[in-house]
């Protein structure tokens, strides 16, 4: 039977979503609980792997098993065996032909900024902090060049492992809330650091130090070395993928819009690591 689960975790304190041979990954955390409740070895895929540092809020992946536990017992089961920051927020059974990668017709992410001039101290685990004054409707018109299908090299780390920078953004949206600037933006698959080097970009924006239609020329320049810095993880949380209906599975990750054109193999990105 092949299982999707539905994995929030705070990244922290990991090396990252891929499993490594020496350092704490949440892959490994999970694939560990996972094969305790199955009782034997489980390897799991996933919809997007994340760097240190970069929270997920649903993550989906799939494995499978023949053990015999209803979906409860695998939700509960597995969240028991798991370390404090990761959880099990749902389990389900699907087709088996789903795959976690594969199957996602986009990926969401969000970047949380704190701007006030203090630091952060209670939330210092999720945010960005920036003490100079940010307009974020600068950073949002400058953030509109972004969308549709481009070439991101500009906003690609130098070891990116995906076979083209191409990529379709669905969306892009950057607001503020009080002391809190959020940017979100959907994709059908990132490069390799590609939101935090938006990020980076956007803050030089929203400073005044860049005008507005700098997003657009960093775009038509394709050079990573003239767009801004890459931003912190830490203010990075992965979102969830998003999937056709057909799969069933719950509507926090299901694709109630037109589907996202299917030009692009999606299989050959690194998608946050957009982180």
């Amino acid at each position: 039977m092949r299982i999707a689960l539905g994995i929030e975790y705070d990244g922290t304190d990991f090396s990252g979503w891929q499993r490594l041979k020496t350092e704490a990954s949440v892959q490994a955390s999970v694939e560990q609980a996972l094969s305790r409740v199955a009782a034997h070895p489980v390897e799991i895929s996933c919809a997007g792997r994340t760097d240190a540092g970069v929270h997920g809020r649903c993550q989906v992946v799939h494995f499978d098993s023949e053990a015999q536990r209803d979906m409860r017992g695998w939700m509960l089961g597995v969240s028991s065996n798991l370390p404090d920051s990761v959880a099990v927020l749902w389990a389900q059974p699907v087709a088996a032909e789903f795959h976690a990668r594969y199957a996602a017709r986009s990926r969401r992410y969000r970047y949380h900024i704190l701007n006030r001039p203090v630091r952060a101290a209670l939330d210092a685990r999720y945010v960005t902090w920036e003490r100079l004054p940010l307009d974020a409707d600068r950073m949002h018109e400058a953030a509109q060049a972004l969308c549709g299908e481009h070439d991101f090299s500009a906003f690609r780390a130098l070891s990116c492992q995906a076979a083209h920078p191409r990529r379709t953004v669905l969306n892009v949206c950057v607001r503020r809330e009080g002391q809190h600037v959020f940017v979100e933006i959907e994709a059908n698959a990132f490069l390799h650091h590609m939101v935090r080097n938006i990020v980076g970009s956007l803050l030089l924006v929203g400073r005044g130090e860049k005008p507005t239609t700098w997003m657009g020329e960093l775009l038509a320049g394709c050079d990573r070395q003239v767009a801004g810095p890459t931003a912190p993880a830490s203010g990075l949380t992965f979102l969830g993928p998003r999937y056709p209906t057909h799969w069933g599975l719950p509507a926090e990750v299901s694709q109630l819009e037109p589907s996202v054109p299917e030009a692009l193999p999606i299989e050959s990105a690194w998608p946050e690591t957009a982180s």
